[in-house]
């Protein structure tokens, strides 16, 4: 007799993940999801602040204040404090996919329930917003001192 084949049966009942395929989550660095990384910030510039102040109340005072507030989303006072430059930045311009994968984000979504939209802010405007929220918190600062 003659066969086409082997009467093996072929089993794969390993359970391992070759190495090759197997991507170690990336590491949290507090920096966020998104192009800005290793952002060192200089003193504070009160004609940008005031920029990002009209950009802020255009596109971002519908969801949060710049109190501890929260509205929609979380109050910002003191974001500065908590939060590196990069991640602020981040969040800003790339808000869906910072709460897809970077662990904070992903906890403000499951704390505060709402996606935070793209509001087509530029890179420019978002600086501009950061150096705003740098304002906020340095006057929030010095009343505290009061």
């Amino acid at each position: 007799m003659t066969s086409c084949g082997n009467n093996e049966k072929k089993t794969d009942e390993s359970t391992e993940t070759p190495q090759s395929m197997v991507q170690d989550a990336p590491k949290d660095d507090g920096q966020g999801i998104g192009k800005f990384k290793n952002i060192t910030l200089t003193a504070l510039d009160e004609k940008l602040a005031e920029q990002g102040k009209v950009v802020f109340e255009a596109k971002c005072s519908a969801c949060h204040n710049s109190t501890d507030v929260k509205k929609v989303g979380p109050g910002l006072k003191g974001v500065t404090e908590r939060r590196q430059p990069a991640w602020i930045l981040n969040m800003i311009t790339n808000p869906v996919e910072m709460t897809q994968k970077d662990p904070t984000a992903k906890d403000l979504l499951a704390t505060h329930l709402t996606q935070m939209t793209f509001q087509d802010v530029s890179d420019d405007q978002a600086k501009q917003i950061l150096e705003y929220l740098r304002q906020n918190d340095a006057s929030g600062a010095e009343q505290a001192k009061k």
